[in-house]
């Protein structure tokens, strides 16, 4: 089933609100932040660019799993630095394909170099979901409609 809605109109509806953190700050404070914005990755910024990401994730396999200080371990040491990204008219169900191919589940907007925000994997089901709830609304609504007498 092709869902065409584009990434920047979910970004419309879900909020452009992105928390991002720098490679020398320490994972300490990376887990910080999301554990306060209440996020599972951040978009790791160089100035302007977007140079990783850092998720929970990565904190639990590269960090507590080797025994590393989270105090002590800067952000660049464990980010994934090859970030995968869409743009902004990518649909829906093209980057669902990318979260599952890629197993990840924080997805960037991207309009060339500006980073737009951040489509998660929830944010994609949940739209899903809406979307073939409100197909299934209109469908029942056309067959009521088509033997009323």
């Amino acid at each position: 089933m092709e869902i065409p809605t584009a990434a920047k109109t979910l970004l419309e509806h879900k909020g452009r609100e992105v928390w991002t953190i720098g490679p020398d700050v320490t994972v300490f404070e990376a887990i910080k932040m999301m554990a306060d914005k209440n996020v599972g990755a951040l978009p790791v910024m160089d100035g302007t660019k977007l140079v990783g990401m850092i998720s929970e994730r990565d904190y639990m396999s590269k960090v507590v799993l080797k025994g590393k200080s989270s105090k002590e371990t800067p952000v660049k040491d464990i980010m994934t630095c090859k970030v995968v990204t869409v743009g902004p008219d990518h649909n829906v169900s093209k980057c669902m394909e990318i979260v599952t191919e890629h197993h990840i589940r924080h997805l960037p907007v991207m309009d060339g170099d500006e980073l737009l925000g951040i489509v998660s994997i929830g944010d994609l089901v949940r739209w899903i979901i809406a979307t073939q709830k409100m197909t299934i609304e209109q469908l029942e609504a056309y067959i009521a409609g088509g033997y009323a007498a």
